[in-house]
Formats: C-alpha cells, sequence, structure tokens
C-alpha cells in the first residue's frame, strides 16, 4: 500500500500518519520529494483495507500495490484455469462454443435449434427459462418446465446447458437441470445471488454489468470463488455507451486486460454487445483475435416470431458459416474447440 500525501501536508501531520501505521503493527517507508511525500507501507493488506486511511490528515490518495481480489488473481494462481462444464472445457487454449435462442419457446423449435447449432459444431447449449426483462409485461420466460426442456433437449444432443438464474431461491432448482449457471448483466452485483451460486457446484458463467468496469467484474468474481466455487467463467458482453449505432460498446480491449490480471477463463457475447447480425460475425472473431477463451452467440430459426431479442439472433445457416471461420481462426490461434463429451447410453 502507498500512501500520497497532500503537497501541503505539515511535518505534525506527517508524523501522525507514520504514528497510525505503526499502530497497526505494520513498517513504513517515508519518501520526500520535491512536490510530494509517499509513504509506503509494507503489511497485510487486508488489514490496511479495514481502516479509513484516507480519513488520516494530510493524507490525499491511498494506493493499493496488490489487488482486492486475490483468489481471482494471477499472484494467486499464476497459471490460466480450465472450467470443466460436464465434459467440455473452457480455457487454457480449448474454447467455448455456447449457441442458443434468447428463450426457451415451444419443443420443437428448441429441438431444431439444437440440432442445427451442434452440426455446426457448438459445445454448449443455451437458452432462458427466466428472463430479467426491462419491462415486467415482457415474456418472463417458461420457469421450470423451460428448464425440464432445455435438460431434454441437452440430453437428446449431448450438449452441456447454460441458463440463467435470476434469483438466490432459484438456485438449487437451476442446478439441478443445468451444467453451469449463468448471472445476467443486470445481476452482476446481486451480491447474495453470488453467493449463492458459489456455494453450487455447478460451473458459474459471470456476465459483465452494462456500467461495471473489468475492476468491478472481477470483484464479483471474488464472491464466488470465496464461497468456494472455482469454476467460474467471465462474459463480456458489452458495456453502456454514447452511440445508438449498436445496442452496447463492444469492449474487446476487456478480454486481454482480464487476462492480464485474472486466471480466470472469459469468453465475449457480440450478440448483446452489438445487438446487430451484421456486426456479430466481425466481433466474435475480434474477440477469438483478442484472445476470448469462448464466444456466446444467440441462434433462432425464425427470429421474427421469437419470444425475446429476435432482432439480435442468427440464422442457422448464418452461425454454421461464422463456426466455419472461427474454427480456422481457432487452428491459426494454436486452440481448440472443446469436443463433445461421449454420449453416455
Amino acid at each position: 500500500m502507498i500512501l500520497i500525501l497532500k503537497s501541503n501536508a505539515t511535518d505534525e501531520q506527517i508524523e501522525h500518519v507514520l504514528e497510525r501505521v505503526e499502530a497497526m503493527g505494520l513498517q513504513h517507508h517515508l519518501s520526500r520529494g520535491t512536490y510530494r511525500t509517499i509513504v509506503g507501507i509494507i503489511g497485510d493488506e487486508e488489514q490496511l483495507r479495514e481502516e479509513p486511511l484516507r480519513a488520516i490528515p494530510g493524507v490525499a490518495k491511498v494506493v493499493p500495490v496488490l489487488p482486492p481480489y486475490k483468489l481471482a488473481s494471477r499472484d494467486a494462481h499464476p497459471e490460466p484455469s480450465v472450467v470443466d462444464v460436464s465434459g467440455v472445457k473452457i480455457g487454457g487454449g480449448y474454447l467455448g462454443m455456447i449457441a442458443g435462442p434468447c428463450s426457451v419457446e415451444d419443443r420443437d423449435r428448441m429441438f431444431r435449434i439444437a440440432e442445427a447449432v451442434c452440426e455446426s459444431g457448438a459445445n454448449l447449449f443455451r437458452g432462458g427459462a427466466y428472463k430479467p426483462r426491462t419491462s415486467p409485461y415482457s415474456f418472463q420466460g417458461l420457469g421450470e418446465e423451460g428448464l425440464k426442456l432445455l435438460r431434454e433437449v441437452g440430453d437428446k444432443f449431448g450438449l452441456p446447458i447454460v441458463t440463467e438464474v435470476t434469483d438466490p431461491r432459484l438456485v438449487e432448482t437451476v442446478a439441478q437441470h443445468a451444467d453451469m449457471l449463468q448471472v445476467g448483466a443486470r445481476n452482476m452485483q446481486n451480491f447474495a445471488l453470488l453467493t449463492e451460486v458459489g456455494r453450487s457446484d455447478r460451473p458459474v458463467l459471470l456476465k459483465r454489468g452494462m456500467s461495471a468496469t473489468v475492476n468491478d467484474l472481477l470483484m464479483c468474481a471474488e464472491y464466488i470463488l470465496s464461497q468456494g466455487n472455482s469454476q467460474v467463467v467471465l462474459c463480456e458482453r458489452g458495456i453502456k455507451g454514447f452511440d445508438s449505432a449498436t445496442r452496447n460498446l463492444f469492449d474487446v480491449a476487456a478480454v486481454p486486460l482480464v487476462h492480464s490480471l485474472s486466471h480466470l477463463p472469459i469468453i465475449v457475447d457480440p450478440s448483446h454487445a452489438t445487438g446487430r447480425p451484421d456486426l456479430i460475425p466481425s466481433c466474435a472473431l475480434a474477440g477469438l483475435a483478442a484472445g476470448a477463451d469462448g464466444v456466446h452467440v444467440e441462434v433462432h430459426d425464425c427470429p421474427e416470431v421469437a419470444k425475446s431479442d429476435g432482432q439480435q439472433a442468427l440464422l442457422p445457416s448464418q452461425y454454421d458459416e461464422l463456426m466455419s471461420q472461427m474454427r480456422q481462426l481457432a487452428q491459426a490461434l494454436g486452440k481448440e474447440i472443446s469436443p463433445l463429451p461421449e454420449k453416455q447410453f
């Protein structure tokens, strides 16, 4: 920890700062410059975070040396983590390709879409049984009926299932049917939900909030990790920007930034990031080129009748073409689309 003192800090204030550091049982190193005085502190940063150091007279700024997300950081785990979702690996050179409709809909449509994306090479199937919507009058999902349908589809095609959980009280129910629990952007800082999925034995897909910094995202991952669940995959799905040409601002730089700070895998979701099917392929490829550990794409066989977000879904034929391009790029990058586990009969 480093304390930067105010330029007009008096000798009495500086001495008081040093006394407070010593009172906490920590060591200090005073460095006087022409314009600034800096105090370096050596000791347990957890203890320091509990102290209101910024409130000490004469202190201008408190700069932590170590990140506050201890379990998610590269310092705690130098090698990249590999998350296993019922046999499909994400991270460490393995790519997770998640595809499916925004919402779980009728049975025949779900089977058609799953068959199409499976043939194209997707290795995880997604669909929302519970849908947090901006309007209370919008389609909210099929609930437990949708979970059962997802499980049926997953078992039929050997595809692990990813679906969103929106409430701490639903974690156990969703975990009974899904292979991976998704925490959506609107719930990224729902700390009760993060704590509950952290107690689950299911891998978690944590999406970045629309107004969240990368630091915010990693701190939310820390909530899950701190409860004992080490199987966390992050997702860059776009943040709020000022340009209305796209649904969100696709922060592709977040991918290499996360990899420099954390051992956790991170995938990209160009569907939510752009909201435009014509931009999804380019942004998906850009995400992989930036180092993403997978791509999350919404696919629907008839977007105009979709229950939600049909305007940002690719047709199965478009997804098939994109998968072909991503497969070639993965090979060039020395990565592998994780194969599906063999079906158990």
